[in-house]
């Protein structure tokens, strides 16, 4: 055989194979639905945002990213356009600066960016970043040495995938992932000058040092210090000629490795990383990439996300409808993140190297986000990850004396209280229920304010002369509503676990919401330390931490998804309630009340952010299912995938809650008091879905009639009251029939 005719047959190999696994990506389960970039767009709508952007603002809408992730993983693999926004990468910005290995959405992590640039094209780079639209604010932190001009038009991702093509460097990249480990491949155009860039001076969160070094020919090792150490262990398929660093172990600072031009083919950048050690970054990269090829991680990571993503299979619906429940079930698959190694080894919350055999480690949940549906929706569909968590927050516990809170609140308490009684118990439950009831009990310690709260049952706030949105105080009636929820919630586990005496108490304080609300003006209202109510009083107006959270009163005034009668009375029984609920969807927004993150308004009721995402399903609470389902249908309908080209959200997602909000309640099963293991139905947007459950069998939700209005629900062929359905049929598999007009 001649040596041309076998170059000839390794082409032909080399075509036949990459369609064979192009084709297999492309046909395989429902990652076809997923739009990675829903959410990255902004929000400049006024209609929609209740007011017109102040200039040079930018709408918290989305703050989500494009790039490769494994569900739950460490390496969330993406491209900055901006450093200091929420997610790294804003979609209208025009300038990509670097390829970041974390990311939450949260203004925090885009951790170790690294860049690849060709020596022709620098000076060009350098007039697109001069020229370019990027946001005004990001230019202070974006680098001004590299980056390049991209379009959308080049650019592609899907589950565990991302490529783009750099213009001014004439370099393709794309990138895959493993749950640890980060695949680059960057196929340049010109041979020579090929340099990359580890800008580890930079990230979200401001750098203390950083750290790189070559250990061999190929090999790099390195650390960038935010706010925890991140290491780093990269091998190139390409020799380096040098490591030159500029600003070294200084904020800013990057370092710069030029390439063999010996070395033909694409470039290819292996890099593992861990909290722990460089070595254990090694041991990632090894056990989870070692000698794979790119089109092997990549299918891998495209059949995980199919795997996880067919557990709910659709019939009927619009091809966006199903582009919106795949893309937001993929969104809330991406967080809590995995911080443990390979070996079981992570740093613990004492900043002790610590080795677990029995689970692995995750960050702490987004809990005041989270609790609410995401923390639910993600122990149905990832049991073990859900379990992790759970025993990570206890981990916690061990060490500090308390689980976890996040933000606000005391979530903890719901989301592990509603995993246990979801049958996720196979954590030490006892042990972690004493340390829940030192949340509720003992301060300081994990609730702020929790002496005032326990003696008065309420939480003050000082009285302000001519308060501000960004006035900091205590949030006392946000604090206090969300207490007395988590203290229902605690209640809910002693009571199973036969701890009577703290299940009493706990539950005469779940009442205390009731503390905040003013028979006068019909709103929960702030109280001053004497309790008196706090004047003037204007319910309209939006506080960040003065007596509410990110909100305002009429969006904190419906939240006792615990005792909804007892809430009800408080309005006058369902009249009232009725009255003041048709009120939040239809007073009108004052556009002159401006507070970041409260925005996407129907009438006061706001779908931007998270406190009140409860309130549409309370009219089922009078008889009146048909009016929640009139407000979740303009939500559903007109809230998601809006903008342009329908990649804008109507506010931030937060570790996926807002999309956690839109798969469950597309599917007609919403997590109403999260705790509780029952969900209130209403109308899916779907003919048929088909749930496969963690325990291996089937839920199968039917709509008859194909309407939007509710006239009988059946379960297992049998009518049932009410509108609430029990956890069982998780766990046993069965038939629900929403039958509608």
């Amino acid at each position: 055989m001649t040596s041309k005719f076998k170059c000839i047959l390794t082409v032909v190999l080399l075509v036949f194979a990459s369609v064979s696994v192009s084709k297999a990506q492309q046909t395989k389960g429902y990652g076809k639905y997923v739009n990675t970039f829903i959410g990255t767009a902004p929000l400049n709508d006024p209609k929609i945002l209740g007011y017109e952007l102040p200039k040079g603002w930018r709408s918290w809408a989305g703050l989500t990213f494009p790039g490769s992730s494994m569900p739950n993983a460490m390496v969330q693999l993406s491209p900055i356009t901006e450093y200091g926004s929420g997610a790294g990468y804003e979609y209208e910005d025009d300038i990509i600066y670097g390829f970041a290995h974390t990311n939450k959405g949260h203004w925090n992590l885009c951790n170790i960016p690294i860049m690849p640039i060709w020596e022709g094209g620098i000076e060009a780079a350098k007039a697109a970043i001069e020229n370019s639209n990027n946001t005004i604010e990001g230019k202070g932190r974006n680098p001004k040495e590299f980056g390049s001009k991209f379009s959308h038009k080049m650019e592609n991702a899907a589950p565990g995938f991302y490529q783009v093509y750099l213009e001014n460097y004439k370099v393709k990249v794309s990138l895959t992932s493993t749950l640890r480990s980060g695949f680059h491949r960057y196929e340049f155009a010109h041979n020579t000058g090929r340099q990359i860039i580890f800008d580890l001076g930079r990230a979200n969160n401001r750098i203390s040092n950083w750290e790189i070094e070559q250990v061999g020919k190929n090999v790099l090792k390195g650390s960038q210090l935010p706010g925890e150490r991140v290491y780093f262990y990269a091998i190139l398929n390409t020799d380096i000629v040098s490591l030159e660093k500029t600003g070294e172990d200084k904020a800013g600072g990057y370092a710069r490795v030029k390439l063999s031009a010996t070395n033909k083919g694409a470039v290819e950048v292996k890099i593992g990383l861990s909290y722990v050690s460089t070595e254990n970054a090694r041991e990632n990269l090894e056990q989870e990439i070692g000698h794979k090829t790119f089109e092997l991680v990549r299918q891998e990571a495209t059949q995980t996300w199919d795997e996880i993503l067919s557990k709910i299979e659709l019939k009927g619906g619009t091809e966006k409808q199903k582009q919106l429940l795949y893309s937001s079930l993929y969104r809330s698959l991406l967080w809590p993140a995995l911080r443990s190694d390979i070996n079981g080894e992570y740093i613990d919350a004492k900043r002790n190297r610590t080795k677990s055999t029995d689970f692995n480690y995750y960050t702490e949940p987004s809990l005041w986000d989270t609790y609410r549906n995401k923390d639910v929706l993600l122990g149905l569909i990832s049991p073990k990850v859900a379990l992790d968590v759970i025993k990570s927050m206890k981990d916690v516990g061990d060490k500090t004396g308390f689980i976890p809170t996040f933000f606000h609140g005391d979530h903890g308490a719901s989301s592990i209280a509603g995993a246990y009684l979801r049958g996720i118990d196979n954590f030490d439950v006892k042990g972690t229920y004493a340390i829940l009831l030192r949340n509720a009990n003992v301060s300081p310690g994990a609730r702020p304010h929790l002496a005032e709260y326990i003696t008065k049952g309420f939480i003050s706030d000082p009285d302000i002369r001519n308060p501000e949105v960004e006035t900091k105080a205590k949030a006392g009636v946000s604090k206090t509503l969300e207490y007395a929820y988590d203290d229902y919630s605690l209640a809910q586990m002693a009571i199973k676990l036969g701890d009577t005496a703290n299940y009493k108490i706990l539950m005469a304080r779940s009442k205390n919401y009731k503390n905040m609300f003013d028979p006068a003006t019909r709103f929960m209202r702030g109280k001053l330390e004497n309790g008196e109510w706090i004047k003037p009083f204007d319910p309209q107006y939006p506080y960040y931490e003065y007596m509410y959270r990110e909100a305002n009163a009429w969006q904190v005034s419906f939240f006792a998804p615990h005792d909804m009668k007892g809430l009800i009375e408080l309005y006058g029984g369902p009249a009232g309630f009725e009255s003041k609920l048709d009120s939040l969807f239809t007073l009108p927004w004052n556009p002159k009340h401006i507070a970041r993150n409260v925005e996407t308004f129907i009438g006061q009721y706001c779908h931007g952010n998270q406190p009140d995402h409860e309130a549409p399903f309370a009219y089922t609470f009078i008889g009146k299912p048909e009016k929640t389902q009139k407000v979740l249908d303009n939500i559903l309908n007109n809230l998601y995938g809006i903008g342009d080209k329908g990649l804008a959200l109507s506010g931030m997602d937060d570790a996926g809650e807002m999309s956690a909000w839109y798969v469950l309640t597309a599917l007609g099963l919403y997590t109403f008091s999260a705790t509780d293991p029952e969900y209130l139905v209403t109308a899916p947007l779907f003919e048929e879905v088909k749930w496969s459950t963690s325990s291996g069998k089937t839920l199968t939700i039917k709509k008859p009639g194909g309407g939007r209005g509710i006239t009988a629900i059946k379960v297992d062929g049998k009518l049932i009251n009410g509108y609430f359905i029990s956890h069982d049929l998780f766990k046993n598999g069965g038939t629900i029939e929403v039958v509608t007009k």
